[in-house]
């Protein structure tokens, strides 16, 4: 399957991605069909130098059926290329990752230590 993909490029800690065209077997930073565009995401939303695609071959890759990673759709959608997908919903992801409670296990219950029954000594 054919995939419209970002891949990886740039210095450690400084990241630029490149908007190709891949199958969907190969590797991220690997080997691709063809190079549709570049995304910068250190500069600001502001700067059009932020993303640059070659809007008629992103068209055509779209005709032949390749799909877009989210992430690339977004892209695409903010560039009006195609429709914004809609945003997800992740309550969780506010909470810091250790506070966050599994919802299909609960804590088990402690039990309250079994007291013994008093022996009553017989009256005398």
């Amino acid at each position: 399957m054919l995939r419209i993909r970002l891949s990886m490029g740039g210095a450690k800690k400084r990241p630029v991605y490149k908007i190709v065209v891949a199958d969907s077997r190969f590797p991220r930073d690997g080997r691709f069909i063809e190079k549709l565009g570049s995304f910068n995401p250190l500069l600001p939303k502001e700067k059009k130098e932020r993303i640059k695609i070659e809007t008629e071959r992103v068209k055509h890759w779209l005709s032949k059926g390749a799909r877009p990673t989210v992430r690339v759709s977004r892209i695409l959608g903010e560039a009006n290329i195609m429709p914004m997908p809609k945003a997800g919903n992740n309550p969780q992801k506010a909470i810091p990752k250790k506070d966050r409670k599994k919802e299909g296990k609960e804590e088990p219950k402690k039990e309250a230590p079994k007291q013994e029954a008093k022996k009553e000594e017989p009256k005398k």
